[in-house]
């Protein structure tokens, strides 16, 4: 009987190293997969942030290609506008030199023939010369002028702007 007893503890011990060997084996080789698994994941996401640090890589270079471009064309456009602010003011400034003879002219004339000068030329214009002229010109002028023309002149000195402002 004693062996029999011993045969069965043989078993019953190599049974239970065998069940402790699976066990291990399984929780080893599960804990592998979750480790591989892990890993994948991992590897998968790695590969997913390079790719979108590459796409934002394009983005930015190409949103600074962009800028650049808006840059370039800012600066050429600002340079433009000043030659045509330059340009503007040289012809603002002929305008305002021929003018300014015009109105010498007008003040040297007898008042009743730049009366009647004024009185001929279109309203805009006799505005721009009255508006010129000496205070005491102009009213000796504008006693020999049309009651219609003096309104008319009148209104347009009241309502005069400037039509290409400089500034």
């Amino acid at each position: 009987m004693k062996k029999r007893f011993t045969v069965n503890k043989k078993f019953f011990l190599f049974l239970i190293v065998f069940l402790l060997l699976t066990v291990h084996y399984s929780l080893f080789t599960g804990f592998v997969h979750a480790q591989d698994d892990m890993v994948k994941f991992i590897n998968k996401r790695h590969k997913e942030i390079k790719e979108k640090e590459a796409t934002l890589k394009k983005e930015e270079e190409r949103l600074n290609a962009i800028r650049k471009d808006v840059d370039e064309r800012i600066q050429k456009y600002t340079k433009l506008l000043d030659r045509f602010k330059d340009v503007l003011g040289k012809v603002e400034q002929i305008s305002n030199e021929k003018l300014d003879r015009l109105v010498k002219s007008y003040e040297s004339m007898p008042p009743e023939e730049a009366a009647a000068a004024l009185s001929a030329i279109n309203q805009p214009t006799a505005v721009k010369i009255i508006l010129k002229m000496k205070p005491k010109k102009v009213g000796a002028v504008m006693a020999y002028m049309d009651r219609k023309k003096v309104v008319s002149v009148t209104e347009g000195m009241i309502n005069f702007e400037k039509k290409f402002p400089t500034k």
